[in-house]
């Protein structure tokens, strides 16, 4: 199993999971044009999709999928609610493209599990997704206001996490939002902080090779460089040095990551 992180931040998220028999995307929060070019940065292409999972209606994570879904007809699973909220905001898609995918299912294709699970954020029935094979974990957890116990208990030991850094605290609180925009950030429907992302990961990797991609970063509340400063040291205050077997890696809302073997 293998994934590129295609962009993630405050303007469009899109994830490429693959395997020898299956590739899929998660989100399609770019234009079609764009998603082009970024499959084309990492050597694939569109028209060899098998499906697109989507975690809820905002628009850094749908923006593209209607235009994508009917220029190449691929198979788009969504929850019922948010498939009802999307509905005027992603133009007509055929009827024999949209499959429902509940939450908290697993749906298998060949070799590989797609495990949907809850997440706390303001959108009609958020989910996000864990991919299995062969003992082996991906887990993509973004756009969530916090990481509760049911969350750790799905997205424990997994080799490989995308996992949510959207913002600074204090930049936030400093920053030029208005108030009722960061009291949203802020909430438990929002979006989780480089500290709390971290104290999180520290309850849910195990002694094992751990990949961490920090994603969804604030482009006003946070920078690269002070995401893992700030998640490394929370990891370390916790008793997990990083670059033992946790390694942290950048993400980026322009420029795809490398294909990673999960």
């Amino acid at each position: 199993m293998r994934f590129s992180v295609l962009a993630s931040g405050s303007t469009g998220n899109a994830i490429y999971i693959e395997n020898d028999q299956h590739a899929f995307l998660v989100d399609v929060g770019l234009s079609a044009r764009k998603m082009e070019q970024q499959f084309t940065m990492i050597g694939r292409d569109l028209k060899k999709l098998n499906g697109i999972f989507i975690t809820h209606e905002h628009s850094d994570h749908i923006k593209g999928l209607g235009a994508v879904a009917r220029k190449y007809g691929v198979p788009i699973y969504a929850n019922r609610k948010t498939w009802e909220a999307m509905d005027g905001h992603v133009g007509e898609i055929p009827v024999d493209q949209r499959f429902q995918f509940d939450m908290e299912t697993v749906r298998s294709f060949g070799s590989m599990d797609v495990q949907s699970f809850a997440v706390s954020h303001d959108a009609v029935d958020p989910m996000f997704y864990i991919f299995h094979e062969n003992g082996r974990k991906l887990v993509l957890i973004t756009d969530t206001g916090y990481v509760s116990d049911r969350m750790k208990g799905w997205i424990k030991g997994a080799d490989s996490f995308v996992f949510e850094s959207n913002h600074d605290v204090s930049m936030l609180q400093m920053g030029r939002y208005p108030w009722s925009v960061k009291r949203r950030i802020l909430s438990d429907v929002g979006h989780v902080s480089n500290e709390d992302a971290a104290v999180a990961m520290s309850e849910v990797v195990e002694q094992k090779e751990t990949r961490i991609f920090l994603s969804h970063l604030s482009k006003d509340n946070n920078m690269k460089d002070l995401a893992r400063l700030s998640v490394s040291q929370t990891l370390q205050s916790c008793g997990i040095m990083p670059g033992e077997f946790v390694h942290l890696f950048d993400t980026d809302a322009q420029k795809p990551t490398e294909l990673v073997t999960v």
